[in-house]
């Protein structure tokens, strides 16, 4: 394990940084060639860790048969896209009104049994399964959502859904607090 230089004080080390010591090896700044630089671009009052670049050192004699290609099975996770939900329409579930439900009804039980949560994208259907994904399309903006039945309702009489508060944001729903919604089934 590495120390620090004596120069380099406890307090040199402010309250958010570590001491990275065992995990690199330094080379101080004055030891370094820099191409087209001199002596005089060294500068004393820097802070500590600028004296510093980590170096990468060659592997020890035990490892230098080891096999460091990657092999052709190998997933690039830079370059890895995982798979998108599916968005095909299962089922055309038609129009109809649309309203939504938030801070009464924030934190107390849905017909799930989980808590109603208005900040996710969950809505109240009287029939549709629970866990079922529907897509809400307000066709006054072209805004759409998709939302998660947790819940039974709307029990007002005219209604088709019961949007949570997120989801009526999204489709620009809050203002008016109903709508004309298009309904489709995209998910069980």
């Amino acid at each position: 394990m590495l120390a620090p230089p004596a120069s380099m004080a406890q307090s040199d080390i402010g309250p958010d940084e570590t001491n990275d010591f065992d995990e690199a090896v330094f080379t101080p700044a004055s030891q370094m060639e820099v191409d087209g630089a001199d002596e005089a671009a060294f500068d004393p009052d820097a802070p500590f860790v600028t004296h510093f670049r980590p170096v990468v050192e060659p592997l020890g004699p035990d490892l230098s048969d080891l096999d460091l290609r990657v092999p052709d099975h190998a997933v690039d996770l830079e370059a890895f896209e995982p798979p998108l939900e599916s968005t095909d329409v299962l089922k055309d579930l038609g129009a109809g009104v649309a309203s939504y439900y938030g801070r009464r009804f924030h934190g107390r039980r849905t017909a799930n049994g989980e808590r109603f949560n208005m900040n996710a994208l969950t809505a109240a259907h009287r029939t549709l399964p629970f866990g079922s994904k529907v897509r809400v399309i307000n066709p006054r903006n072209g805004r759409e959502v998709t939302v998660r039945i947790n819940d039974r309702g709307p029990f007002t009489g005219g209604r088709v859904i019961d949007l949570s508060r997120a989801a009526a944001e999204r489709i620009g729903l809050i203002k008016r607090g109903h709508v004309r919604v298009e309904l489709e089934l995209i998910g069980t």
